[in-house]
């Protein structure tokens, strides 16, 4: 059951770039789980897959191993990032956001697959664990880094550009 969860069921096993196609699975399920049982729920999901990351990568991962398949890793940092338009549109009323208000999503997206690559910082620090933990970490870090990046790029955008 700790491989099936550490590769998202199987999505860790697709060619190329297991990291980016873990990532655009997770937005498509973010944004559906966001629409359809609303942004507490996604709260709990990216809360409830971080924890099954940290177990199921203890799991699999061996010390220094970060094998490519693990995907749970990307499901959590990218959820994370999510979390930053998505709290914003819900706290604004709006339910279908990801229609209307695209970049967002798009912005997260991009975001943490820059901050998931480059690994600045704290992210780079996790990763050099070398351990279970900094396989989950580095991309928590990154999720981190993605959302507040998204509130940037908004905050410039509506602020500066759009006026």
């Amino acid at each position: 059951m700790s491989r099936v969860l550490a590769t998202f069921f199987g999505v860790g096993l697709m060619r190329p770039a297991p990291g980016t196609w873990g990532s655009a699975v997770a937005v498509v399920l973010g944004l559906a789980i966001d629409r359809f049982l609303g942004f507490p729920a996604l709260v709990v999901a990216t809360v409830a897959v971080t924890a099954l990351g940290f177990w199921a990568c203890a799991r699999v991962c061996g010390p220094g191993d970060d094998p490519s398949e693990v995907v749970i890793d990307e499901v959590a940092g990218q959820w994370l990032a999510l979390l930053f338009p998505a709290a914003a549109f819900w706290h604004r009323g709006l339910e279908d956001w990801a229609v209307v208000a695209y970049p967002g999503w798009i912005a997260a997206f991009l975001f943490f697959r820059l901050f998931d690559i480059w690994k600045p910082w704290l992210a780079g620090r996790a990763d050099r664990r070398h351990d279970a933990a900094g396989v989950m970490l580095d991309d928590l870090w990154a999720g981190l880094f993605a959302g507040l990046a998204v509130m940037v790029a908004a905050a410039v955008a509506h602020g500066v550009v759009m006026r």
